[in-house]
């Protein structure tokens, strides 16, 4: 899958309803000024801004009309379309990218974009440096592209995404994201 594209860091983004005209105010990622990290052994930096859609339906009721495959088994994620779907639960799905989903009486769709940012972590250190902060068993051959979990990594609750060639997705909450990003930092002296 191809790693998306890096936007910048601030992005015109709302309008002002207050004060009765469109207003253009800069987007700012919560990890703003991030520096990240390159080496042979690890790289680490920001994808600010993917779109992020909660999506929660009975998957006997999907309808014909939904258009976006659903994972079924725990644990794993899917390319649909241009859409990257990971399984969150039994009626519970992320979609990540840019797709405007129908909604019915059986579906519901929430935008929570703004809710998490994503850190790239990849490399051959990279499974070393999340194993040393997270309790799941991430060797290659249990933790495999195409696999996703909610979890704990250094105490703060994110999704991890299995992606390829050992490149991993940590899908945190904005709120946390610097915590995070300081602790894989730190942690990433020692691979």
């Amino acid at each position: 899958m191809a790693d998306p594209a890096t936007p910048d860091a601030a992005t015109p983004d709302r309008v002002n309803p207050r004060a009765g005209h469109r207003e253009m105010v800069e987007r700012v990622s919560p990890l703003a000024g991030f520096q990240g990290v390159s080496d042979a052994r690890v790289r680490v930096r920001e994808i600010p801004f993917l779109r992020q859609t909660n999506v929660r339906v009975d998957p006997a009721r999907v309808p014909p009309s939904f258009g976006l495959r659903l994972p079924v088994e725990p644990g794993t994620w899917l390319r649909s379309g241009e859409t990257d779907v990971l399984w969150l639960g039994p009626d519970e799905w992320l979609a990540i990218g840019d797709l405007d989903l129908p909604r019915s009486e059986d579906v519901a769709v929430t935008d929570v974009s703004a809710q998490r940012t994503t850190l790239l972590v990849a490399g051959p250190g990279a499974r070393d440096l999340l194993a040393h902060g997270c309790s799941l068993d991430l060797h290659p051959s249990v933790f495999r592209p195409g696999s996703c979990a909610q979890t704990m990594l250094a105490r703060a609750q994110v999704v991890l995404v299995a992606r390829e060639d050992d490149e991993f997705w940590v899908l945190v909450r904005a709120s946390f994201a610097r915590y995070l990003a300081d602790w894989i930092i730190d942690a990433a002296v020692d691979y």
